[in-house]
């Protein structure tokens, strides 16, 4: 039977898409899979080139932050999700997602809390988003300085308060965020951390 692990990174930044990764276990399997907070950046990174080299089968799907002001943080990570499955090469035939809800979505599938440290496969695609999405806020910070992207990969700290305070929002800031928001409608102070 043919299982993948799902799993998402981002829901809860004010900027940047949200990420999901769906991950087949095939062949040698690296070593230390586990919960990608749980785990250095440096060994993220690691994982991540092992998981990609391996003979694992791999999906990312993201949603853009149109999306997510669009039907919600919560709709729009379940539509990464859905894409990440969609994008893997071979369709499982039974998906393990971290969490305590599923989305709508046409494969069996369990939910399984705590599941990105308890299940190989939704490390691994913890793993995948987590670096991913890594790796496009870098390239936004690169694009947008002065937001400390790079550092806190979008979420609301109080570097990041403080630059929005000053700059203003982005293109990339989620406006359906309340910081974010309060900021546009009329130039609202906000304090984080």
């Amino acid at each position: 039977m043919i299982i993948a692990g799902v799993d998402e990174a981002g829901r809860g930044p004010w900027a940047g898409p949200v990420v999901a990764a769906a991950v087949i276990l095939r062949g040698p399997v690296p070593e230390g899979l586990n919960d990608s907070k749980k785990l250095s950046a440096r060994r993220r990174e690691e994982l991540f080139a092992a998981l990609m080299a391996s003979e694992c089968v791999i999906g990312i799907g993201q949603a853009s932050v149109a999306e997510i002001d669009s039907i919600n943080i919560l709709q729009a990570t379940y539509l990464a999700m859905n894409r990440a499955v969609d994008a893997l090469a071979h369709p499982p035939c039974h998906v393990l997602v971290d969490g305590n809800r599923l989305p709508k979505w046409r494969w069996p599938a369990t939910a399984i809390v705590g599941g990105d440290a308890l299940e190989p496969a939704i490390s691994a695609a913890s793993i995948i988003a987590k670096v991913t999405r890594d790796r496009i806020m870098a390239e936004l910070d690169a694009a947008h300085a002065g937001y400390g992207w790079a550092a806190n990969q979008g979420y609301g700290t109080p570097a990041h308060a403080a630059a929005l305070n000053q700059l203003g929002p982005t293109p990339h800031h989620r406006t359906s965020f309340a910081p974010v928001r309060l900021v546009m409608a009329g130039g609202a102070q906000i304090i984080s951390g």
